[in-house]
């Protein structure tokens, strides 16, 4: 059996080398293609390419400078690639962009009268010309090898430890051929065909040569062209284009140097070199874009899975208080009772505690079916009973709190539909914030629970305390998720509330009591109630039910 190894995989859409190019790509492509042959025929057809402009001295330098930038950083862009996709043809573009910002150097270098006036070299005008010819038949090669090597077997790629190595002996490489290069041009000038006449003027000589740079960069663009599947291979082909203008405008129809051909052959020489660096850094912004919209997306996603954690173990701790609260207490109270010679009375209190232990299981799972938006534990509910029993679970603390209830039952309430469990906790939490309200303040302490039929479709239940209210800047937020105004609240009893009530297609709002406290009111619809919408479209405060006890 033959063991295979892991490679890196061949298509990662969101590397520019393996990005396969859209429609706007491609069109924007074929837009600057067609851009560049208008400006060629306008700059070549005509007198313009003969006329022969000044001298500017400043013009060769400032040109290589450029080219040497643009290259190298085009270059060091595509090795960041390589090694990231670790392809034999990445490695080998990313050597020809080395190779021609390192050929700029002693071409600039030999230029007649950018350092010294026969060139720093000392080579003449014979060794820029050559220099010039070597660089722009060196690139083409570079692609060629680019478009042959693209369907090189994935299983040959190098593997992760090698890519530096590999990164460093191309430079090394390059550098190597471009300094052997330099050296045989310039120690073998008096060997090499004659193609400069004078600063001004090339031999017929230069206009074969020039033809055969063009035949090689068009040689690249059909290798290109035939193995065309990324945006990288689609703006090499733009890059090629450009490379042919460029070298058609400097050879013909007369060669001449510091002509407006060759000037604007230099032109679209350094846009030829712009053309790819533009793109990389577009594409490397953009992929930074949605890097980090991902990362901000996932760090939301963190914090909402922690919020909701937290949400939920507070919600369960906040609800189940209560029955554990009254377990605690009947306990105690079976246990005195049981010391007594005749504990008759501890069975009543053992048999709370196990009712309660059931009302906390049912809590939970009420708690687990808000998150879950189960509806199945729905039935037909009188709201009278439910507040008749919320009160009754909260005697203790009412008597002990010394507050005077007000609850009338109203017979001519319909009956609602929802889960008896979760709507008990909405009434036990409202009356024990009320509870909680009054016994903070002296004065009056009354509990005024109503219950009013609204439109004939919807029922309106209030829970109205005369302790110290709720500040106007609090009306709201009181509903937020761990926002509370209690010393040891945890925010949480108010947020399920409306959970619920809004699970069950009903509204819960909160309004000033007058002269002083709060009112909670929540509607539901009637069971059987046709429609929910127009119930749904009332505002709270036309709704307010006069609560004032």
């Amino acid at each position: 059996m033959v063991k295979r190894t892991a490679v890196a995989p061949e298509e990662q859409p969101f590397i520019l080398s393996s990005l396969p190019p859209g429609r706007a790509q491609r069109r924007l492509a074929l837009a600057v293609v067609l851009a560049l042959l208008v400006a060629f025929l306008i700059t070549e057809v005509g007198p313009l390419s003969t006329i022969q402009l000044g001298r500017i001295d400043a013009f060769v330098p400032a040109y290589a400078t450029a080219m040497l930038v643009n290259d190298s950083i085009t270059a060091v862009l595509l090795f960041a690639q390589f090694s990231i996709l670790r392809s034999p043809a990445l490695l080998a573009i990313s050597s020809g962009y080395l190779f021609t910002a390192l050929m700029l150097i002693p071409w600039m270098l030999t230029f007649p009268g950018v350092f010294a006036p026969g060139g720093l070299l000392g080579a003449g005008l014979q060794s820029t010309t050559w220099i010039y010819i070597l660089w722009h038949a060196g690139f083409p090669v570079f692609v060629i090898a680019y478009g042959l090597l693209k369907d090189a077997d994935p299983a040959r790629r190098l593997r992760q430890g090698s890519v530096g190595a590999a990164i460093l002996a191309s430079v090394a490489t390059t550098a190597a051929v471009v300094c052997a290069a330099t050296f045989l041009v310039t120690a073998g000038d008096a060997l090499l065909p004659r193609i400069s006449l004078d600063p001004v003027r090339f031999s017929t000589l230069w206009l074969y040569y020039a033809g055969c740079l063009d035949l090689l960069s068009v040689l690249a663009l059909t290798v290109l062209w035939i193995r065309r599947r990324s945006v990288l291979d689609l703006w090499l082909m733009v890059v090629m284009c450009a490379y042919v203008i460029e070298i058609t405008l400097i050879a013909f129809p007369v060669p001449a140097r510091f002509s407006f051909g060759w000037y604007a052959g230099r032109i679209f020489g350094f846009l030829s070199g712009s053309l790819l660096l533009f793109v990389l850094l577009y594409e490397i912004t953009t992929l930074y874009a949605g890097v980090l919209r991902a990362v901000l997306a996932q760090r939301r996603e963190r914090e909402a899975r922690l919020m909701t954690g937290d949400a939920v173990s507070a919600s369960i701790a906040h609800e189940i208080k209560q029955p554990l609260t009254g377990m605690i207490t009947n306990a105690d109270a079976g246990l005195r009772w049981l010391e007594r010679s005749m504990p008759d009375e501890a069975k009543a209190a053992f048999e709370q505690i196990v009712a309660d232990g059931h009302r906390a299981a049912a809590v939970i799972g009420s708690i687990r079916a808000i998150f879950k938006k189960d509806s199945r534990n729905r039935t037909s509910l009188d709201i009278n009973q439910l507040i008749g029993e919320a009160l009754a679970l909260t005697r203790g603390d009412l008597q002990r709190h010394r507050i005077q209830v007000q609850a009338e039952p109203n017979a001519q309430l319909p009956q609602v539909r929802g889960d008896r469990i979760q709507l008990q906790q909405v009434l036990l939490n409202l009356i024990t914030n009320a509870i909680d309200s009054m016994a903070a303040k002296d004065g009056p302490r009354v509990l005024c629970v109503r219950s009013e039929v609204h439109d004939g479709a919807s029922v309106i239940v209030s829970v109205a305390d005369t302790g110290t209210g709720i500040g106007s800047q609090e009306l709201e937020r009181v509903f937020n998720p761990m926002f509370t105004t209690k010393s040891g609240g945890m925010g949480m009893g108010l947020s399920i509330c409306r959970s619920i009530i809004e699970a069950h297609d009903g509204r819960l709002w909160v309004a000033p009591n007058k002269p002083e406290g709060a009112v909670f009111q929540f509607m539901l619809l009637a069971d059987g109630a046709a429609s929910a919408g127009a119930s749904r479209r009332e505002r709270p405060e036309d709704l307010l039910v006069s609560s004032r006890p």
